[in-house]
């Protein structure tokens, strides 16, 4: 069973990547297997100054996921590029995915930027539902105009390919990604969280310090699933699909909706062993469901 994905030029062995902000910086799961089985690692989410984030508490359980409103905690670049990534090198011999935000086109351009000469980091991904300063507090992933605008200021600067993370809080998903293709994006990532809150009964008050956060989990998988679907039939650029997925049957399925690798994210924060499950899976359901090449049932949904 083949399970190789050629993806921006880059081969990867297998098309299973935690995503970011559910894995760390990767080399926190090595102590628990080798996670050299891994397609790839999307690092946390890196912004060009460390940020604390969002007060506490910032998760809130549900029947089918989770809520989470981190706030792109994080060291910032410099110290990811200069102590995070070189631990995790020790550990994972293949190439990553740097995930970058920002609140204004100068902090995404800047940080980009600074991952320019990283050996170990493949492509970035810009995570676009960061709130725009400039623009008054209006995420950068809602609006096609705004997007776009930031993709062309980082294409500018990049010399690795930029995967644009997408929001699936908009009215017409499809309109964004051809926006962000028509400015330059390298590929598509999608979906990030959807907008969710949870309300504690005794208090009678949201249980997540900032009221709303994002709601991820096995309940979004079918609106990923139809997002991708969408998408990657709109654009001519490749997707990476991911939202609630669970198992390597929910990564065939993405698959034939057009995914061409997926990103599995909060299932890791409920079970560290999911990637490593996943991927042991998968060429049992590839046999089972008479799949010899992984690569060929991209987009086989029609």
């Amino acid at each position: 069973m083949n399970t190789k994905i050629n993806f921006l030029n880059h081969t990867f062995k297998n098309p299973v990547i935690p995503a970011s902000g559910t894995f760390g910086f990767g080399y926190e799961f090595s102590e628990i297997y080798d996670i050299n089985i891994l397609g790839s690692i999307s690092l946390k989410g890196t912004t060009l100054k460390p940020r604390y984030g969002n007060p506490l508490p910032r998760i809130a359980e549900c029947p089918s996921g989770l809520i989470n409103s981190i706030g792109l905690q994080n060291p910032g670049v410099d110290n990811v590029i200069n102590e995070e990534i070189p631990k995790l090198k020790k550990v994972f011999s293949d190439k990553v995915i740097a995930n970058v935000g920002g609140h204004s086109i100068t902090d995404y351009v800047e940080t980009v930027r600074k991952f320019n000469d990283v050996d170990e980091v493949v492509a970035v991904e810009l995570n676009i539902s960061c709130p725009n300063v400039t623009g008054g507090g209006m995420a950068f992933g809602v609006n096609e105009e705004v997007a776009a605008n930031l993709v062309r200021e980082v294409k500018k600067v990049a010399t690795k390919p930029i995967i644009v993370k997408l929001s699936p809080n908009v009215t017409d998903i499809v309109a964004m990604a051809k926006a962000v293709e028509a400015a330059g994006a390298d590929a598509i990532s999608l979906i990030n969280t959807l907008v969710g809150m949870r309300i504690n009964l005794k208090t009678g008050q949201p249980i997540i310090s900032v009221k709303k956060g994002g709601y991820s989990g096995p309940g979004i998988f079918p609106v990923a699933l139809r997002m991708v679907y969408e998408v990657s039939h709109a654009v001519n650029i490749p997707v990476i699909g991911m939202g609630g997925i669970s198992n390597a049957y929910d990564v065939i399925e993405m698959m034939y909706a057009g995914a061409s690798l997926v990103m599995v994210g909060a299932l890791n924060l409920v079970e560290p062993l999911a990637c490593k499950n996943i991927i042991e899976e998968l060429p049992v359901v590839m046999e089972e469901l008479g799949i010899e090449n992984l690569e060929d049932i991209i987009g086989r949904a029609k």
